[in-house]
């Protein structure tokens, strides 16, 4: 019997059964801007093979001003049409089942061409958009219409409207961006007539026997959004459109509430979409933050949706769900919503990949083949840099040894696993620890790897991280101040504290010293009342006035360089730390140089001419000034002529980058 029986069971659609409730949902991973059909259709192919009932690729434009940016993916020529299908092939080879989403972008289009239902630009993009009349707004539906047909003649199984996440049509929805007073806007009926005639006229171009499946804003998060019978009556509508699914959306991309991040709470909105249950007679999907096969199979069971949307964990683990369907959910590589590799990659316009996982968009380039000639090969450091050397080492039949002075596995990643709203960490270091024991790694632990102890080795990867950097600040020697390995291991810390460095240690240093109790990760009211979400039945979109809690000492962050504090933080995360820290009512300054340590605080002055100096006071001052590598090891080697290879932070000491110690030391192992 499967240990997941919600999850694994079939689901009718009518035309056709799907074999268990989990869909892929979409994600711009820029693939298709490559023109590599063959590396697109390796993507996808590889998560058809693990047992997906069914993918959604990323958005696919109906027409030129609706791309996401100028020269984004669609269907727009018999060329267009032609390419798709090497993709659809290879997934139907490997018995799977994929949707291409319809994606217009409206006013968030990264570029003038722009449009949407009103003139009022974006906040998130430079380029206000262009108020279409009547006959532009025909356009869009028969472009979007005629994007289906070409997606059947391309192959596909079925397409989804993107009507969430601020997105064009969702824009026609709310009075916040459509101030129409023509049969486009004005009342809440007006306001659906664009997604509702857009699912009629798909529907109609493409027949019956096709999915179709509609992505629905359950919950806006933006000033002005929809009520909740608002959503109700567009769930309706859609359905008697002709809607196969109802997939659901949460949040606009301008809004002030985090949605996917590693701080939100796992399955954070499943309470949303089971507001629409009984509400429509067609499945329903629900996503955000849903990571493994025990919170999916929950969900379903709960009643909250009759399906599972999950994106980026398939970028972690192309294999999630054959492995919860044979019982090894330990062995799946877990997404940490980290968007690191991924968002952060889509929106700086590289392709984007994973964390946990630097193969994911990158199966025709990084490939893990047997080794022709195995070697002996020692990997020393246990962190994340040498973990990854060592399972792809060992996966390509080499006889690894890999050594850590250390009792524990994982390196700097169990301190991030301490940090409030970062738990997610100690999922990967769970993983690391199944996938090490279950390798033929002969693992070394509370071991000193001398230059004699692995001198003999055919090769020798160095993967020692880092150690804290000496910011050389007087007085740094008084018994007040700490560095963030001591504070972030229990080190008691006062009433007032002040950070030294405003990196992305000393954000987590702060969110660490200003939690009081667990974090609200950890607990789902708390977040929710934390961000100011409520029910969307008793408020417009379902915003309500943040609550943060009280912080559980006073923190100031400091640091030299004259810019906004986390200015240099993930694309898409660093909003989220500056606000949750602005919120906790943490004083941050940059420009400073630091004078002395004194009894009572930090002295420092500002600006260039380091003029006037002023005490901040502090009970406990924290170092965070951030790192240099540890490779001495590395050199005594070299001199003695062995093969050295060094990576992650002993090569390059830029924070505690782990995204670029897996990849380094994946990469490093192919070649060996």
């Amino acid at each position: 019997m499967s240990p997941y029986p919600h999850l694994f069971a079939p689901l009718d659609l009518g035309h056709v059964v799907l074999p268990n409730r989990v869909l892929m949902g979409s994600m711009h991973t820029n693939l298709e801007e490559t023109k590599d059909w063959n590396r697109v259709a390796a993507f996808y192919a590889a998560r058809a093979r693990g047992g997906v009932a069914l993918m959604v690729t990323g958005g696919m434009a109906p027409n030129r001003e609706g791309g996401v940016f100028p020269g984004a993916a669609g269907l727009f020529t018999t060329a267009d049409i032609s390419n798709h299908r090497v993709v659809t092939d290879r997934v139907h080879a490997e018995g799977g089942r994929i949707a291409m989403q319809i994606l217009h972008a409206g006013r968030y289009a990264y570029g003038p061409d722009c449009v949407a239902p009103s003139a009022i630009k974006s906040p998130i993009s430079p380029f206000p958009p262009r108020e279409l009349d009547d006959a532009g707004i025909e356009k869009q539906i028969a472009d979007i219409a005629t994007a289906a047909v070409r997606a059947r003649e391309a192959g596909y199984d079925g397409v989804e409207v993107m009507g969430s996440e601020g997105y064009f049509l969702n824009e026609f929805l709310v009075t916040r961006t459509n101030r129409r007073t023509d049969r486009w806007g004005g009342s809440p009926e007006n306001r659906m007539r664009l997604p509702v005639e857009v699912v009629r006229r798909v529907r109609a171009a493409v027949g019956p026997d096709f999915i179709l499946i509609y992505r629905i804003s359950l919950l806006d998060l933006v000033p002005e959004g929809q009520t909740w019978d608002e959503v109700v009556a567009l769930a309706k509508a859609v359905e008697t459109a002709g809607a196969s699914i109802l997939n659901t959306g949460i949040g606009w991309h301008e809004a002030r509430v985090p949605t996917i991040a590693t701080s939100v709470p796992r399955r954070a909105f499943a309470w949303v979409t089971k507001k629409l249950m009984g509400e429509v007679t067609v499945p329903v999907i629900t996503s955000n933050r849903i990571n493994t096969p025990e919170v999916a199979e929950a969900v379903l069971a709960e009643g909250c949706a009759d399906m599972v949307s999950m994106a980026r964990p398939f970028l972690a683990d192309p294999e999630f769900v054959r492995k919860a369907a044979e019982d090894r959910a330990p062995e799946i590589a877990p997404c940490i919503a980290c968007n690191q590799a991924c968002l952060d990659h889509t929106f700086a316009g590289r392709i984007s990949s994973c964390l946990v996982n630097p193969r994911a968009c990158f199966e025709t380039e990084l490939v893990l083949e047997p080794a022709v000639a195995p070697k002996r090969i020692a990997v020393v450091g246990a962190g994340p840099a040498g973990l990854s050397a060592a399972l792809a080492l060992d996966a390509r039949g080499h006889a690894v040894t890999l050594f850590d002075r250390a009792p524990v596995l994982g390196g700097q990643l169990n301190l991030a696993a301490r940090v409030p709203g970062k738990e997610e960490f100690r999922g990967l270091l769970d993983w690391f620890g199944t996938m090490v024991a279950e390798s033929g790694i002969d693992l070394r632990l509370s071991t000193e790897a001398t230059a004699d102890a692995v001198a003999g080795y055919d090769e020798v990867v160095v993967a020692t991280g880092v150690r804290p950097r000496d910011p050389q600040i007087p007085g740094q020697d008084a018994p007040h101040v700490l560095s963030y390995v001591d504070v972030l291991t229990g080190a008691p810390v006062g009433e007032r504290a002040v950070i030294v460095g405003a990196g992305g240690i000393g954000f987590d240093v702060a969110e660490f010293l200003t939690q009081a109790g667990e974090s609200p990760t950890l607990h789902l009211d708390d977040w929710l009342a934390e961000w100011g979400v409520t029910d969307p039945g008793t408020a417009r979109g379902g915003l309500a006035e943040p609550k943060p809690e009280a912080p559980a000492r006073v923190v100031t962050l400091l640091q030299r360089k004259p810019e906004k504090p986390g200015r240099r933080l993930g694309r898409t995360t660093g909003w989220i730390h500056r606000a949750a820290l602005q919120a906790k009512g943490v004083e941050m300054i940059g420009g400073v140089t630091y004078e002395g340590v004194e009894p009572g605080g930090l002295r420092v002055s500002s600006g260039p001419g380091r003029e006037g100096t002023r005490l901040i006071p502090a009970d406990t001052i924290v170092l965070c000034a951030g790192q240099e590598s540890e490779r001495s090891l590395a050199g005594t080697l070299a001199a003695r002529g062995c093969v050295v290879h060094v990576i992650g932070g002993a090569d390059i000491a830029a924070e505690l980058d782990a995204k670029r110690a897996i990849d380094q030391g994946t990469r490093l192992a192919a070649t060996l």
